[in-house]
């Protein structure tokens, strides 16, 4: 019983993991070498182009869960378990697994920037940044259906290679994103010695180092962004300076004009194209 438990807690993390913004981006040392995709007669159903389904992730958890022996049917009380279980780690895998961290702040950045006070609204900014998330996370998603879910569900690799290999893509797509320094800090304060290759470091240290990467990159971001509109106020201000008009707040005379600015270059568009190229 404490085997299966061990099983269901560990498949719902790497289920869960299955479900990154930078403008320019220098290329990492540490990123891996990409093999050539080979041709597909139909490339939209293929593996390697298709995130896992709902019931492929069900159909997972029953087979990792459930002996030859056992009954495939579950029982309420065990659906309740996995359905809280998802619902209270979702949220950490969301933020310091994915792109989801660097695509909020900047969009936080961004409001900010404009002086809009709460427009867009705050769930508007979370739900761009959550779909945003799964179009950037997709092909890491594909790799995972590819080489994890599928074998495992036809029966071609076990439980414990499929979770490894499960790891092995999500820690490839966070290497992609860290910076050399970063890894090289979390590597020295947790006294190894320094690993052969990247793909030689332990999650442990990956995910921090991921996250400081991240949070470097979206404030480099939003200071780059803050730019053009601090012209702007700086600008209205001396006018309203020189007309003697200093009672009036010159943020109320700016946001028109930063609102044409961001419209006229089309801001969302290019924000959103910029972001989803940063993690490619």
């Amino acid at each position: 019983m404490k085997n299966k438990l061990f099983r269901l807690s560990f498949l719902i993390l790497v289920a869960l993991a299955t479900p990154r913004l930078a403008l320019t981006q220098t290329p990492d040392p540490f990123t891996q070498p990409q093999l050539p995709i080979q041709a597909n007669n139909n490339p939209q159903n293929s593996p390697e182009n298709a995130v896992p389904s709902i019931s492929d992730l069900m159909t997972l958890i029953d087979k990792a869960t459930t002996t030859e022996a056992e009954a495939r049917d579950w029982s309420t009380p065990v659906k309740l378990v996995v359905v809280f279980s998802a619902l209270t780690i979702l949220p950490s895998l969301l933020v310091m697994m994915t792109s989801f961290t660097r695509i909020v702040i900047v969009l936080a950045f961004v409001r900010r920037a404009l002086t809009t006070q709460s427009i867009p609204p705050t769930i508007a900014i979370m739900g761009l940044g959550l779909f945003l998330t799964l179009y950037t996370m997709a092909p890491t998603f594909s790799k995972v259906n590819a080489t994890c879910v599928q074998p495992y569900i036809a029966d071609e690799i076990g439980f414990m290679e499929a979770g490894s290999k499960a790891g092995d893509c999500l820690k490839e797509f966070m290497l992609r994103q860290c910076r050399e320094a970063d890894l090289a800090l979390f590597v020295q304060m947790a006294g190894i010695k320094r690993p052969s290759g990247p793909m030689n470091i332990g999650l442990h240290i990956v995910i921090p180092a991921f996250i400081i990467s991240e949070f470097r990159t979206a404030f480099e971001i939003g200071c780059l962004l803050f730019i053009p509109f601090l012209l702007v106020d700086m600008v209205i201000a001396s006018v309203l300076l020189s007309a003697g008009m200093m009672m009036l707040p010159p943020v109320m005379i700016s946001l028109p004009f930063k609102l044409i600015l961001f419209i006229l270059v089309d801001g969302w568009g290019l924000l959103a194209r910029s972001l989803s190229l940063g993690f490619r």
